[in-house]
């Protein structure tokens, strides 16, 4: 029996139409037919890309994921100069797309984590996501405390560690109160103030 033919652009679509739609509705919440549809894949046709929905959250996880390290890398290259900078200036690109998503959005790993922990497979993507994630900042934290400009009585692991914990926390809090106002305030207290030397 022949394979069926798997496009990468449509594996892509599905991808990138999966995460906006668990990112509003939650994993529970969204219907793979809504998916389909937004991507425009007959839908007969997902399972020739994902053998179950569990397993097609766990590769948008990783789609959204490596998204955020090409981010962040980008981040990192132009702390060459000035890692504090560049820090500050991801964090309130990200703070702002947050907020003009509205409220409704926030981080895909953030708003799963309370939903799919039951799940090894989705779980382990997310604990990869935000290792990947911690390795990228501390890189960045690292490069500062060379520079002079952040805290050094503390490794760049632990900082790192910190400012992501913090971020997710602020994040959540966004979408408790409806208003940027967390991410405002961790910008200030965490980036300009509490990580400085």
């Amino acid at each position: 029996m022949a394979r069926p033919r798997r496009s990468q652009a449509t594996r892509l679509r599905l991808l990138e139409e999966g995460a906006d739609v668990f990112l509003r509705q939650g994993f529970h919440g969204a219907g793979l037919l809504e998916v389909l549809s937004r991507a425009r894949v007959p839908k007969g046709s997902f399972y020739n890309y994902f053998p179950s929905k569990e397993a097609f959250g766990a590769e948008v996880v990783r789609h959204y994921a490596a998204e955020f390290d090409a981010r962040l890398d980008a981040s990192a290259a132009r702390a060459e100069k000035d890692a504090a900078g560049a820090l500050e200036r991801f964090y309130r690109d990200l703070a702002k797309e947050f907020a003009d998503a509205g409220h409704g959005g926030g981080c895909l790993v953030g708003n799963l984590s309370g939903q799919l922990e039951d799940s090894e497979l989705c779980r382990t993507a997310m604990a990869d996501a935000l290792r990947g994630w911690a390795e990228r900042i501390a890189r960045i934290v690292a490069l500062g405390q060379a520079q002079g400009a952040l805290r050094k009585d503390l490794s760049a692991d632990e900082v790192a560690a910190f400012m992501l914990d913090s971020w997710e926390g602020a994040v959540l809090r966004m979408k408790v109160e409806r208003s940027d106002r967390p991410l405002r305030r961790w910008i200030e207290v965490v980036l300009r103030g509490w990580i400085r030397a």
